[in-house]
């Protein structure tokens, strides 16, 4: 075989049966280690060496690694958030780092919504004390009652902003940079007048930890925080004891900042957080476009 290829990222490795003839039609010999969610430098050390590319998930892909990977030739990240590599080192060294921009718009969007409208309509509380037998009647909230803070106003932070105003939410946003759009706000005025926080913003060094213990102070007691982004945009201890103390009304949490969630964490146990899986993403459309994509960079890259 011409070349070889680390494949890790654990979605692609699911349907990797359907590209093994694309990959052997291009002299692709491919190395397909067992991942669980994702491969720590450790792990990929051993197996870098010889390897002139990598389709990858969230591996931690670090300078260190880099310095192993004497053959690599391209680093094709299957979806869109590349925090997990550092990406000067790569450019350092001539490694181009390919992805699949907006490749998960609509279905992390569509998956924001669905935690306002679970909250706002206490859907989940009324169903669980239905099947317990209490026929419970409380007040809720309608959408067109609430705004809504957006942290980060890009692909996914505009479909989010496109769906709630279409329920008649009032709509505020915060970004880095620069945008001439009458929604824009301070984080601080965000944080104060929103009744739902949604992060959508890029993991980097100005977000990491960006929600902590004095962010979430501003934030209304009757306010609920979302984070579908990046787990480690949150800081979970001091979530934690904000939602403990009741300093907010509650979360939504589909990342976190360590993966899996540890079976230990107190958040598995809170009737106010509602949890999911790193799955927003999960679109049958948005992952073929991913898979068919990143297998187009790879084999476009070793081609060169």
């Amino acid at each position: 075989m011409k070349y070889k290829v680390l494949i890790t990222a654990p979605y692609f490795q699911l349907v990797l049966d359907r590209f093994k003839q694309t990959f052997a039609d291009n002299d692709i010999e491919i190395i397909v280690p067992k991942v669980n969610e994702r491969m720590s430098e450790e792990e990929l050390l051993p197996l870098i060496g010889d390897v002139d590319g990598i389709l990858c998930g969230d591996d931690r892909i670090t300078e260190k690694v880099l310095d192993a990977a004497q053959r690599l030739k391209v680093i094709v990240k299957w979806g869109t958030g590349i925090d997990s590599i550092n990406k000067e080192a790569a450019e350092k060294r001539g490694i181009p780092v390919r992805n699949t921009p907006n490749a998960f718009t609509e279905p992390v969007a569509d998956s924001v919504l669905g935690y306002i409208l679970s909250f706002a309509r206490d859907i989940i509380n009324l169903d669980r004390k239905m099947k317990e037998g209490i026929w419970m009647k409380k007040m809720t909230t309608a959408l067109n009652e609430c705004t809504l803070g957006v942290i980060g106003l890009g692909n996914v932070g505009t479909a989010v902003k496109k769906r709630a105003e279409a329920f008649g939410m009032k709509v505020i946003a915060n970004d880095i940079k620069e945008m001439n759009l009458d929604c824009m706000v301070s984080l601080e005025q965000l944080l104060k007048e929103s009744d739902f926080v949604s992060v959508n913003c890029d993991l980097n060094p100005t977000s990491h930890h960006l929600i902590n213990q004095k962010t979430l102070a501003m934030m209304k007691p009757t306010a609920y925080l979302i984070n579908a982004a990046r787990g480690p945009i949150v800081d979970e201890l001091a979530l934690t004891e904000a939602l403990e103390k009741g300093q907010i009304a509650g979360a939504a949490l589909d990342v976190f900042e360590d993966e899996p969630l540890p079976l230990n964490s107190p958040l598995r146990k809170m009737e106010n957080v509602i949890l999911s899986p790193h799955n927003t993403n999960g679109s049958q459309k948005a992952w073929e476009n991913v898979h068919k994509n990143s297998v187009r960079e790879l084999l476009a890259a070793l081609e060169k």
